[in-house]
């Protein structure tokens, strides 16, 4: 239940403004990438100030790591109970493609490639972007775990790493 703490925390720390922000800088990864989304341009997509994204966040990465941490939360909580009632491997193949068709058409798949695209060229983003995508492979290792467990390929597979795998072609790596 760590990562649900983690899902309300994230969400009771977005007051209004902080997450008008928020919101502003997920519009800015959809529409004009990592590397366009500056101070300017996420405050004029919010129609603020840019200097409240200095005031709440520290600076424009904290931001879209916020940004990151908000779609993640939210996602979380949308699909891990559905995920936990997967029975079978063709269930939770057929959940991950709803999944991933959910998110790409609300612009998250753009969001997580930005950022691990700007992660990329600054080792301390990568650093962070890596640590938000450890709570989805800790939960794909999980349930890999109980399908196979028993099964025929439980000493074929390595549930940790067909979950990064799984993870990695989410991203289309």
């Amino acid at each position: 239940m760590k990562s649900a703490r983690r899902e309300a925390d994230v969400e009771d720390a977005l007051d209004g403004t902080r997450l008008r922000i928020v919101e502003a800088a997920l519009e800015s990864l959809k529409t004009k990438g990592f590397a366009g989304s500056s101070a300017r341009e996420i405050a004029s997509a919010g129609s603020f100030n840019q200097a409240l994204i200095f005031y709440h966040f520290g600076s424009v990465q904290n931001l879209l790591l916020a940004a990151l941490d908000l779609i993640s939360a939210r996602r979380m909580r949308a699909y891990g109970p559905l995920f936990e009632r997967a029975q079978t491997i063709s269930e939770l193949a057929s959940l991950a493609r709803e999944i991933y068709a959910e998110d790409l058409e609300n612009g998250y798949v753009t969001v997580l490639g930005e950022m691990v695209a700007g992660g990329v060229s600054n080792a301390e983003l990568g650093t962070e972007v890596v640590a938000r995508l450890q709570p989805w492979i800790d939960m794909v290792e999980r349930k890999l775990r109980d399908l196979l467990a028993g099964s025929l390929f439980e000493p074929l597979v390595p549930p940790r790493d067909a979950a990064f795998a799984i993870v990695a072609l989410y991203l289309g790596m």
